[in-house]
């Protein structure tokens, strides 16, 4: 039996022996012990809700280190907060000055995008970082107003009431980040974050670089210092009928400028930052300078006065209280409720996706259903302070992380700048130009337009980019909300295709070796004479059950037809490899038993190899174990093999 690689092979009649010239041990499949049902339920509650086992750290622990530990538990700030030091404190005071400069402008325009005043911003960039910063287990994360949820906020509040009922439209948006929070705090406090898992990265590519390019048309107004009405819709063909239908008479050429230099500055300091890591400031000063320039240079020169619209108030002081701002009653309550759950799960997907990203870049770890209870708390505080739906960008997360912050810290920072400018500097932004807001918003949304990742899923999985551009065009052509339909659906969609239409394979035995492998990925694999040895790649249940039958019976069917075309010995066995079958339902015995009784009409000996445990449990607890009998379950498709045809063995041509 010993030669080298690439040796012919033949098939020779002999006894299967080992080396002492006895018969091989032919190994049986242990039946599972009987398990106790409360247990089973138990078990399968907790792997599903408390897979991480979070009262670990709690076992054989005093009453007072357990109470410190549940302390630190809902406010990790008392954990890490103990070896918190000097030198830590100047790299957080770094990123939150840094930071500052990023996010004042961007908070101003962002509340632009959800049509509410630019106080209401800065608000945003107050207290819910302040919130977050003692129940927040992510590092990095960098947490205000972002442009995707502005966005989608903006337009699902505009569909139930006209912007310009300043009072009801801000009541509404108060009352729809509470229930956004309180979705958030739901999700996090009853450990459903694996629900928010259903939105696949394709799809959350596709639906950003669709809301990229939806909220840089929005900026067209701003940009080209159009004053005539322009439209609602967020869909391109309607807002560029609006774009074109007011150029003869709406544009403002000086407007135009200021945009297309600042836009350009803009986007010339953001490819210094991303060429030379060193020079990441750039990028995060970039916006307030252009604000700081624009400003002066439209106060000197009165260039509001020639058409270029302007700021002109952003209310001075912090915070307001806004809890009896809520809609907790009446007809917008139900309206409030859906605009908030569907706004809270984009801002979580967002923010858990970014702080799991920067997290593995340091090595550590966060806790997603702690991180759910800290944004859901923050957004329920955020709407009785007069602030809308916040979460983790990350751009401005980017920006921290590289600013050399050490913990969030760097968001109290971040805040106390934001309380000082609210406090003593909001007046000197009266002369702001609209356009440079709509020049932060493009520079910074363009990173959405992730082309690289869509070449990449592409690539790799044509039915993910499938879901990718459905949602994309879907945000690009019709509106934001249906856009993320589009993706949650495709995303479903896909989840129900691979569930319901598992894959299968035809098994050969690798040369030299006692491995069984996909003919198709392995060419040189050789099929057993008169054996089909076929993988079910999927847990079997009623929605596969009956695809998987038919399916097998058409492996074998084609295989019959090959064996009667070569002149091969007929097929007399088939072999199920189960070891990918992790699960089976009552739908999935049933398919089992009519594929027994099929084979059985046609002679044909079925076998189950490495079925497991819980798999196992079923066979018997259904009698279809006893009915295709004890010794037609193997343990591995060789001593299956070994069983059905014991004198059939590969060997080396002499």
């Amino acid at each position: 039996m010993s030669g080298r690689v690439g040796d012919e092979f033949q098939t020779k009649e002999i006894e299967a022996c080992d080396h002492s010239g006895r018969l091989p041990y032919i190994h049986k499949v242990g039946k599972p012990p009987k398990q106790n049902l409360l247990k089973e339920i138990t078990n399968v509650v907790k792997e599903t809700f408390f897979s991480d086992d979070p009262l670990r750290s709690f076992k054989d622990k005093p009453k007072s280190k357990q109470l410190m530990l549940c302390v630190q538990a809902v406010f990790p700030i008392f954990d890490w907060g103990r070896d918190y030091s000097l030198a830590k404190f100047k790299g957080d005071l770094i990123s939150g000055l840094t930071l500052a400069s990023l996010v004042i402008p961007q908070d101003i325009g962002y509340a632009k995008l959800a049509n509410l005043p630019p106080q209401n911003g800065l608000y945003s960039s107050f207290v819910p970082p302040l919130v977050y910063a003692f129940m927040g287990s992510s590092r990095d994360i960098a947490i205000g107003p972002v442009a995707v949820v502005s966005l989608l906020l903006g337009d699902l509040l505009q569909a139930e009431i006209d912007p310009k009922d300043a009072i009801p439209y801000r009541r509404l948006a108060f009352t729809a980040t509470f229930f956004a929070g309180l979705t958030q705090l739901a999700l996090g406090f009853f450990r459903l974050g694996f629900l928010i898992e259903f939105l696949s990265h394709a799809a959350i590519v596709g639906f950003m670089g669709g809301a990229a390019i939806t909220i840089s048309l929005q900026q067209l107004k701003g940009l080209l210092g159009i004053q005539k009405k322009f439209t609602k819709k967020t869909d391109i063909v309607s807002v560029m009928r609006s774009v074109f239908n007011s150029a003869h008479h709406g544009w403002n050429w000086q407007t135009i400028v200021i945009a297309v230099t600042f836009l350009a500055f803009l986007l010339a300091a953001k490819h210094i930052g991303k060429r030379n890591k060193k020079y990441f400031w750039v990028p995060a000063v970039a916006p307030m300078i252009s604000v700081v320039v624009s400003t002066f240079c439209v106060y000197i020169t009165r260039a509001d006065k020639d058409g270029v619209q302007i700021v002109n108030h952003i209310e001075k002081g912090i915070n307001p209280i806004s809890a009896n701002d809520l809609f907790l009653s009446g007809e917008y309550v139900g309206k409030a409720f859906r605009i908030g759950v569907v706004a809270g799960i984009i801002a979580l997907t967002e923010a858990i996706a970014i702080g799991r990203t920067f997290a593995a870049m340091k090595d550590y770890q966060i806790d997603g259903n702690k991180e759910m209870v800290a944004l859901g708390t923050m957004n329920i505080v955020g709407s009785l302070t007069s602030c809308y739906v916040t979460t983790g960008g990350f751009a401005r997360t980017a920006v921290n992380n590289m600013a050399g912050c050490h913990t969030v810290v760097s968001n109290m920072v971040m805040a106390g700048v934001v309380f000082l400018t609210l406090q003593l500097i909001t007046p000197l932004f009266k002369y702001t130009p609209s356009a440079i807001l709509a020049s932060i918003i493009i520079a910074a949304v363009i990173s959405l337009l992730d082309f690289e990742a869509a070449i990449l899923i592409w690539k790799i999985d044509k039915l993910d980019f499938l879901a990718c551009m459905g949602a994309f065009f879907g945000v690009v052509f019709i509106s934001v909300e249906i856009g993320l339909l589009i993706a949650v659906s495709l995303s479903l969609a896909k989840i129900l295709l691979q569930v319901t239409r598992p894959r299968t394979a035809v098994l050969g035995k690798l040369p030299m070796t006692s491995v069984y492998r996909n003919t198709l990925q392995y060419p040189e694999a050789r099929q057993i004479p008169g054996i089909l040895i076929i993988r079910v790649d999927s847990a079997i249940y009623f929605t596969n059950s009956n695809y998987i039958k038919h399916r097998i019976l058409r492996w074998l069917t084609e295989e019959e037809e090959r064996v009667d075309e070569c002149h091969l010995p007929k097929i007399q066995h088939l072999i199920v490899e189960m070891s990918p079958v992790t699960d089976i339902d009552t739908s999935g015995i049933h398919a089992l038993e009519e594929l027994y009784k099929n084979l059985q009409k046609r002679e044909i000996q079925l076998g189950l190899a490495n079925p497991c445990t819980t798999v196992m449990e079923k066979l018997y607890q259904s009698e279809f174990a006893d009915e295709i009998g004890e010794s037609n379950i193997f343990p591995s498709v060789g001593d299956a093999i070994h069983t059905f045809q014991p004198k059939t063995i590969i060997t080396e041509e002499p």
